[in-house]
């Protein structure tokens, strides 16, 4: 797969075993140092209720150790899974994303993933803004169910 273009994801990465009503995010993160990834953690957690009536499932992922993941998450509330000691390299060739030299960490990245797990929308930014949001998920994924169906009747 062209890491920016739709199409299928790795299970490694997969939020949730595949379901038929289950979409997911996956978040990757500059790491618990990064006010901008703190922010989008965040606004993932407060939007909590509003992903799980969708039926939307998050994970987010760093660079960071398990100790400061650990810490990151208790700070901030998070419920849903967070990984940690992603290999920057390895994550970003076999994703696409862009990784910060010094810190050597994961820009941000994220993807929107349909019930079969592919694809449907990816986000990379270069630096520290440009990430994907709550908010801009749940219409993405309002849109898609309304409109399910419609690519084969035409």
């Amino acid at each position: 797969m062209s890491s920016s273009r739709p199409g299928p994801i790795s299970p490694r990465w997969s939020p949730s075993a595949r379901s038929p009503s289950h979409f997911g995010v996956v978040l990757l993160c500059r790491g618990g140092w990064c006010p901008y990834c703190n922010a989008q953690l965040r606004a993932f957690r407060r939007a909590a209720d509003q992903l799980a009536d969708l039926d939307i499932r998050v994970v987010a992922l760093s660079a960071d150790d398990e100790a400061t993941t650990r810490q990151t998450s208790a700070n901030h509330g998070l419920e849903f899974p967070v990984g940690h000691d992603a290999d920057a390299d390895a994550v970003a060739a076999a994703t696409g994303a862009f990784v910060n030299d010094a810190p050597r960490d994961l820009q941000s990245t994220g993807f929107v993933l349909d019930p079969e797990e592919r694809v449907i929308v990816s986000a990379y930014s270069s630096g520290a803004i440009g990430r994907l949001v709550p908010e801009d998920v749940i219409g993405l994924i309002k849109y898609v169910r309304e409109h399910e169906g419609e690519e084969q009747a035409a």
